[in-house]
């Protein structure tokens, strides 16, 4: 059997000219019907004439230019225009000369440059043609004249309602996917942002202490292994986010709430004091939240560990029915130790977030020199 898919795959493929072919190929097989004679175009009201050799030569004019009516649209109209002329005059009336309007919508769309000289030399040439079709005994009076010429100026405004348009369509196309590679960009930054800057950190703060062990060879082997284990969290995570932004790869892992621990525990092994408490039970379905407040989560640590190393910091995770509340406290920083360096993306990552789900986020100092970080996420938001 034919597979029909294919055959239109194959026929896509082709050249234009190949494809529009066909369409003038039929109209002057058709005009040769005797069937069809007189059936064309009529300005004038002229006595039709039987077919002669020039008759021949008309029909060629008038269809095989539609082969390229596309690729060279100028070319098309000059020629069908003419084949259109002589038909006119010579009265054959076949059935080709229809291609006329056909001719003006496609140049309408397809012609890219010197579009208002075409208009005007088509105008112009008209006026010659309604007085040599007079002279030569046409019956037409002048408002006929100027309906017809209404009416091919219609097939024009066709076209160039239609170029318009498919204008408008392609600009909007491409608004469309700046905007989409805006975003994805943006989405990128702030995925490596979150997971490179909080691994990075802890295994700063870890080498950093590491510099002050090395008389306890048992500490020391620990804070080095900790280092280790970091980074090797770190390369996990970063596979799981080039994974994330394959789009062949239909199996990709999200941190969520359920992870919490881990995080925690870590943050606790680069040194930092950290209470954790959950409330609440986590509800069966909430998409996005779960990702979102691990991010809080992991960001308000981050951050803790590069300004307030060191100082009791408080994670407390509240899971409702409709929301997930995250609150993460840190106390005043007692080290006066330089800290890694922020820009302040992360936390404008954290408000993207929220905000995106419809959810409430703040961040801000306490009046002890603290800091603390707020969210309420909506749940059931879909991921």
């Amino acid at each position: 059997m034919i597979d029909s898919r294919r055959v239109t795959d194959l026929w896509r493929r082709c050249d234009v000219v190949v494809r529009d072919l066909p369409f003038g190929l039929l109209l002057a097989v058709a005009s040769l019907l005797p069937a069809l004679h007189g059936k064309g175009t009529q300005v004038g009201d002229l006595p039709i004439r039987p077919f002669d050799a020039l008759a021949f030569v008309v029909i060629a004019l008038e269809c095989l230019p539609l082969a390229v009516r596309r690729r060279w649209p100028a070319v098309c109209l000059a020629l069908v225009s003419l084949g259109f002329v002589l038909d006119q005059i010579r009265a054959y009336h076949v059935l080709a000369s229809n291609a006329m309007p056909v001719v003006l919508i496609s140049t309408g769309i397809h012609l890219e440059r010197h579009r208002r000289v075409a208009v005007v030399l088509l105008s112009a040439a008209y006026v010659p043609l309604a007085f040599a079709l007079a002279r030569i005994g046409a019956t037409e009076k002048a408002e006929g004249y100027v309906v017809f010429y209404l009416a091919l100026a219609l097939a024009w405004g066709i076209g160039a309602w239609q170029r318009s348009a498919r204008a408008a369509e392609e600009e909007r196309r491409r608004h469309v996917a700046e905007t989409t590679r805006a975003a994805e960009r943006t989405r990128i930054a702030r995925e490596l942002h979150d997971v490179v800057t909080h691994h990075v950190t802890a295994m700063v703060v870890q080498a950093e202490a590491a510099r002050y062990l090395t008389a306890a060879p048992d500490r020391l082997d620990a804070a080095l292994s900790a280092v280790t284990d970091t980074g090797r969290r770190a390369i996990s995570d970063l596979r799981h986010l080039l994974d994330l932004l394959n789009p062949d790869h239909t199996d990709v892992r999200m941190p969520s709430v359920g992870e919490l621990n881990t995080l925690v525990e870590q943050t606790r092994r680069a040194g930092q004091p950290v209470e954790f408490t959950e409330d609440g039970r986590r509800a069966e379905s909430t998409g996005s939240a779960e990702y979102v407040a691990y991010r809080v989560v992991q960001e308000s640590l981050t951050n803790a560990l590069k300004y307030a190393q060191g100082s009791p910091t408080a994670v407390r995770v509240r899971y409702g029915e409709k929301e997930i509340v995250v609150e993460v406290s840190t106390g005043a920083s007692a080290s006066r130790a330089e800290s890694p360096g922020g820009s302040g993306r992360g936390l404008a990552g954290l408000q993207e977030r929220v905000d995106a789900l419809g959810g409430e986020f703040s961040a801000g100092r306490r009046a002890d020199g603290g800091f603390v970080v707020r969210a309420r996420i909506p749940a059931g938001s879909p991921s």
